[in-house]
């Protein structure tokens, strides 16, 4: 009896430190963020001595331990982990209402007090260090046009590098060279090129000849296209499918809270006879919305509001899933386009580029059309985004606001959804008589081989509805003294240039290709561009657009506009603001004084009026 009552107090003790053990590993049940520490999920082993354990505490410790874990069990409906560990410690968010997602991680405890404490589970997504993926590009060389004459490239609608890059610079980070792509930042911004009269000819072109602003002896050419506007109401039928990222890697607020916000902007702008569904992808792809017309926006946006971030990312199922349900809402002429929004980084499945980019490209010549809206930070694969959008005969654009969404997908829905122009081409022919030589900024993986231009079978950039595509050549004309090729110890220079001598009147000769959607033969459209367009003083567009390019080549090394620096650049592009209703201009000349001190570390940076 005596040996009874000496055991009782130690198993009080023993009782006594497992129930404050168990308190501390289980913590408050709500509100703030809940530490997980495994090193309280079992008592050390020198906190139990063989030699004074008996079985009735074994027994009272088995059922505090299986009571403890149910009621954590029944308190807790679901806890994901988000976060990199460290320490030892995991990040548990706070438990929220059951609800399906593309992936859940379940809680189990430890069986018994004697088995080895149970790992901590892992979390759903860690964030590496910055993984962004760029395209490697080489800036277009300067030509010499007696060698090289000709000049062919396809258009190009996306704007995705400028929102990127105004991204960097707000977090106060330098670009990489290869995040800017001249030939996206100049189609970000309106030049008021004049639109076409009709839809019989799908867009209007038009060119305009100055000297540059960074070199009088040079000039500096333009070509603007600008297709037909459709208003809203008019737009044809649409059958839409959101194809939306909700993998582990989307759960920050510049992701997936964002590309709700985003798509919730665009389905209020739905009409009954268009048809939305809504398919996303994390481990697995799943159908969230069946296709729906766009008058029944309760369902769509809450179809939206419920989608969580969770999970490795299957992109390529999820596509596969997309392009299904595309078919089978089908609109025959209609607008027929998946809406891939995403951070880009594909990590299980198809991942695979090369097969991504064929899985997209033969949906394409079923008539289904894909766009890539970029989202996020750290690990944003601009590359990919970017390629899936060139071979989808879609348009590629990165979303770093809510009002950049805004711009995209509500003031500028038209140009973004419906295709008016397929494969549109340009090619520039200059006179050897006249240029010495010339060099195209930007469009630098968007050149083709000469015969590329009349082969219909060559894929190439679309043109939406409003849509305008701007084009830059800087020209050395003969005799200018300002070549910078060397000349050539051999070769008919003075045979050449009698050959242009019979059209001294023409500077070039400028030919653009397109084909009509659901048309598989191009129409060719083909106009000179005449030595006396030259004028004496640029236009405000054009010093705007100049000073857009300058910028893009400041950012990546400024080695293209002779000695054209910060102070020239930025005072052109302040003299050239005009009537800016937007206030893009405004903010274009802020963005260049933010970025500045980040290139140019001793600059004193200068604030805009």
């Amino acid at each position: 009896m005596n040996r009874i009552a000496r055991r009782t107090p130690l198993a009080v003790a023993i009782v006594t430190a497992c129930l404050l053990a168990a308190c501390q590993s289980a913590g408050p049940q709500s509100g703030g963020d809940l530490e997980h520490d495994t090193s309280t999920a079992a008592v050390p082993p020198a906190a139990q001595p063989a030699d004074q354990s008996g079985d009735a505490a074994a027994v009272v410790l088995q059922e505090h331990e299986a009571k403890a874990a149910h009621e954590e069990s029944a308190s807790l409906d679901r806890v994901e982990v988000t976060g990199a560990r460290r320490e030892g410690r995991s990040r548990v968010l706070k438990p929220v209402a059951s609800m399906a997602a593309p992936a859940e991680i379940a809680y189990a405890p430890p069986a018994a007090m004697v088995a080895p404490p149970s790992p901590p589970p892992p979390p759903y997504y860690s964030q590496p260090a910055n993984t962004e993926k760029y395209a490697e590009r080489e800036d277009n060389p300067v030509q010499r046009t007696r060698e090289q004459p000709v000049s062919t490239f396809s258009i190009d609608v996306d704007t995705g590098s400028y929102a990127n890059v105004r991204r960097m610079i707000g977090d106060g980070m330098r670009p990489p060279a290869d995040a800017v792509r001249a030939e996206e930042f100049l189609n970000y911004f309106d030049y008021g090129h004049p639109a076409a009269a009709s839809r019989e000819v799908p867009f209007r072109v038009s060119t305009e000849l100055a000297p540059a602003p960074w070199n009088a002896t040079r000039q500096l050419l333009m070509i603007g296209i600008k297709g037909y506007e459709v208003p809203k109401t008019t737009l044809p039928p649409a059958n839409l499918v959101f194809l939306i990222d909700t993998s582990g890697s989307m759960n920050s607020p510049d992701k997936l809270p964002l590309l709700k916000r985003a798509f919730s902007m665009l389905a209020r702008e739905l009409r009954p006879q268009d048809r939305v569904s809504i398919v996303v992808y994390a481990g697995s792809a799943g159908l969230v919305l069946p296709p729906t017309p766009g008058d029944r926006q309760g369902e769509i946006l809450a179809a939206l509001e419920q989608l969580q971030a969770g999970g490795s990312t299957n992109g390529g199922e999820g596509i596969r899933l997309a392009y299904a349900m595309a078919r089978q809402a089908h609109v025959e002429n209609g607008v027929n386009r998946v809406i891939l929004a995403t951070d880009g980084d594909f990590n299980v499945g198809t991942v695979d580029n090369d097969a991504l980019e064929t899985l997209v490209a033969d949906q394409r010549k079923s008539g289904i059309a894909l766009t890539t809206l970029g989202f996020g930070r750290g690990n944003y694969n601009d590359a990919l985004a970017e390629k899936l959008a060139d071979v989808g005969d879609g348009n590629h654009a990165y979303i770093d606001s809510a009002q950049e969404a805004r711009k995209v997908l509500v003031e500028e829905m038209g140009s973004t959804l419906m295709t008016i122009a397929r494969d549109v081409k340009i090619q520039v022919e200059f006179n050897p008589a006249q240029v010495a030589e010339y060099r195209l900024i930007g469009y630098e993986n968007r050149m083709l081989a000469r015969e590329d231009f009349a082969n219909d079978k060559v894929d190439a950039g679309d043109i939406g509805a409003g849509h305008e595509v701007t084009a830059l050549y800087e020209i050395t004309p003969v005799g200018s003294g300002a070549e910078r090729l060397p000349p050539l110890r051999y070769g008919g220079q003075e045979a050449a240039r009698a050959e242009g001598a019979r059209l001294q009147d023409e500077l070039a000769h400028l030919r653009l290709r397109y084909k009509r959607p659901g048309e598989n033969d191009s129409r060719l459209i083909e106009t000179p561009i005449r030595t006396s367009q030259l004028a004496a003083t640029p236009s405000p567009s054009l010093r705007f657009a100049a000073s857009v390019a300058g910028f893009a080549d400041l950012l990546r090394g400024g080695s293209r506009f002779d000695d054209w620096g910060w102070d020239a650049v930025l005072a052109t592009a302040r003299g050239a603001r005009g009537n800016d209703p937007s206030g893009e201009r405004s903010g274009f000349v802020q963005l260049m004084e933010a970025a500045r001190p980040l290139v140019e570390p001793d600059a004193t940076a200068v604030v805009s009026e």
